[in-house]
């Protein structure tokens, strides 16, 4: 391929990307309102970061969500004070507590998962399976790419805050 065509083909990818992350933000908006109506946006995803990986340290959140403090505290704030999410002293050092999903989270969570999930199987009924397979095969490839970089990210500033 020339490198026109290389440029071109990674335009269009860019533009692609662009749009579904919009999608992606706007879908996330809609589900934290499925949680509750005073939600932020980016509830959501936290709430799913804390079923996915389990008890979590809120600079924990912090680093892997890759949002500001004052939001990933705000809404942690909100998500406790709804009952979804529970505060618990850190079993590793006591002055620090860790976040788990409540019961009533992690039910909330289930159906929205199950209604998003459905909503992915009817807008990909008419593809073929293997075009599924082979879409879910590269996203991971793209998203081991850019854990990979945020992990190079993380490690050069470490090595920055090191030597001063």
């Amino acid at each position: 391929m020339s490198d026109a065509g290389v440029r071109e083909a990674i335009v269009h990818v860019e533009r692609e990307i662009a749009l579904l992350l919009r999608r992606s933000r706007a879908m996330s908006a809609r589900l934290s309102r499925e949680l509750h109506p005073d939600l932020d946006g980016s509830a959501y995803g936290l709430l799913v970061l804390l079923e996915d990986a389990g008890p979590l340290r809120a600079s924990d959140l912090v680093a892997r969500l890759g949002l500001d403090k004052s939001t990933v505290s705000r809404q942690i704030g909100s998500l406790v004070d709804l009952g979804l999410v529970t505060r618990e002293p850190d079993p590793a050092d006591g002055r620090a507590q860790v976040l788990r999903t409540s019961a009533e989270g992690a039910a909330r969570l289930s159906r929205i998962r199950d209604a998003r999930r459905a909503r992915w199987e009817a807008d990909l009924a008419d593809w073929p399976v293997e075009d599924v397979a082979v879409l879910g095969d590269l996203l991971g490839r793209l998203n081991r790419l850019g854990e990979a970089r945020d992990a190079d990210v993380v490690a050069d500033a470490g090595e920055g805050a090191s030597r001063r």
